[in-house]
C-alpha cells in the first residue's frame, strides 16, 4: 500500500477524535469522566477480544496493561482533568507539544535523530492549535496545566513503547489487549470515585456506542495500524488534526464562531500535521525487531 494512503488511513483516526467532544456535551450525561473513559474502552476491548479470540500471555500480559494505562487509563484520566480545570482552548495547547515529546523519546528510546524539520514543524504546530483554540478569557490553573502536561506525555510513551514492543499480532489483536487492559484499570477508579450512572436515554446510549465502537476500536486499530508502518515520529503530528475536527464540527453543527485568525491557526495546524510527518520519511525508525512472547 502506498505510503501517502497508510498517512491518510492513520489520519482518520485523530480527525474522529475531534468529535469527542460534541458527542460527550451533546449526548453522555455530564459529571462521569472516568465512567465515561472505563465504557469508551472496556466494552469495546471485550467486543475485539471475541473477534481475535487471542490472550496476552508471557510477557505481553505486563507489557498491555502498561500500553493499556498509558494510552488509555492514565491519558484518559489526565485529560478529563486537564478539561474540567483548564478551558479548552488552554488544555488543547498544552496537548499539542505530545508530538515534540515522541521527538525526544524516540530519539533517546530507539536512537532515531530528531529531524530538524520535524522539530520546526511540531512548534509551528503547538502555534497553530494556540491561535485555532485560545481565547482572551483562558485562565490558567496549576493542576490542569500538569495534567494535560501528564497526559501528552503519557500517551507520547505509549506511542513509542507501541512500536519499540512491537508484538507478533495484529493492530485489531493489539487494539483489543490495550482497550480491554485500559479499561480494567479505569473499572475500580469508576466505581470508587463516581456515583452510578441514572437510567440512560437513547441519546447516551448512542453517545457510547459511538465513542466505544468508532472514537474508541475502529480508531486505534487505525492509529495503532500506522505507528507500526510509519513509526512514532511520523504518526504523532496527525494528532493536531483532532482540535481541528473539533473546531470545524463545532461550526458546523452547533454554530459556533470561526474568525480569520482561527482560520489561520488551522491553516497552520494541517500544515504541521503534514510536514511533520514528512519529515520523517527519509528517517528510518530504528527499533528492535519484534520479540515473541
Amino acid at each position: 500500500m502506498p505510503r501517502s494512503l497508510d498517512v491518510l488511513l492513520t489520519a482518520l483516526a485523530p480527525t474522529m477524535w475531534g468529535s469527542t467532544y460534541i458527542v460527550t456535551t451533546e449526548l453522555l450525561p455530564e459529571g462521569y469522566p472516568i465512567t465515561a473513559a472505563m465504557l469508551r474502552a472496556l466494552p469495546a476491548g471485550l467486543l475485539l477480544l471475541l473477534v481475535v479470540r487471542s490472550l496476552p500471555h508471557g510477557r505481553w500480559i505486563v507489557r498491555a496493561l502498561v500500553l493499556g494505562a498509558l494510552n488509555f487509563s492514565v491519558f484518559w484520566w489526565l485529560l478529563f482533568v486537564s478539561a474540567y480545570r483548564l478551558p479548552g482552548g488552554v488544555a488543547a495547547t498544552i496537548g499539542a507539544v505530545q508530538p515534540l515529546i515522541v521527538l525526544v523519546l524516540a530519539r533517546h528510546m530507539m536512537k532515531q535523530p530528531i529531524a530538524r524539520t520535524g522539530l520546526i514543524a511540531g512548534i509551528v504546530g503547538v502555534v497553530g492549535v494556540g491561535l485555532l483554540v485560545l481565547t482572551p478569557e483562558a485562565a490558567l490553573d496549576t493542576v490542569g496545566i500538569f495534567a494535560a502536561l501528564g497526559g501528552a506525555s503519557s500517551m507520547a510513551l505509549g506511542t513509542v513503547l507501541t512500536k519499540t514492543w512491537q508484538p507478533p499480532v495484529s493492530p485489531l489483536t493489539l487494539t483489543a489487549w490495550q482497550l480491554t487492559a485500559g479499561g480494567i484499570l479505569l473499572l475500580p477508579a469508576a466505581l470508587m470515585f463516581e456515583p452510578p450512572l441514572p437510567p440512560l436515554s437513547v441519546s447516551n446510549v448512542a453517545g457510547f456506542a459511538y465513542l466505544g465502537l468508532v472514537g474508541g476500536a475502529m480508531t486505534y486499530i487505525l492509529w495503532f495500524r500506522g505507528i507500526a508502518l510509519l513509526g512514532p515520529s511520523a504518526v504523532s503530528p496527525l494528532g493536531r488534526l483532532s482540535p481541528v475536527a473539533a473546531v470545524l464540527l463545532g461550526w458546523f453543527i452547533l454554530d459556533q464562531t470561526l474568525n480569520p485568525l482561527q482560520s489561520f491557526g488551522m491553516v497552520l495546524a494541517i500544515a504541521s500535521a503534514w510536514f511533520g510527518q514528512r519529515s520523517q520519511k527519509t528517517q528510518p525508525e530504528t527499533a528492535a525487531p519484534p520479540q515473541r512472547a
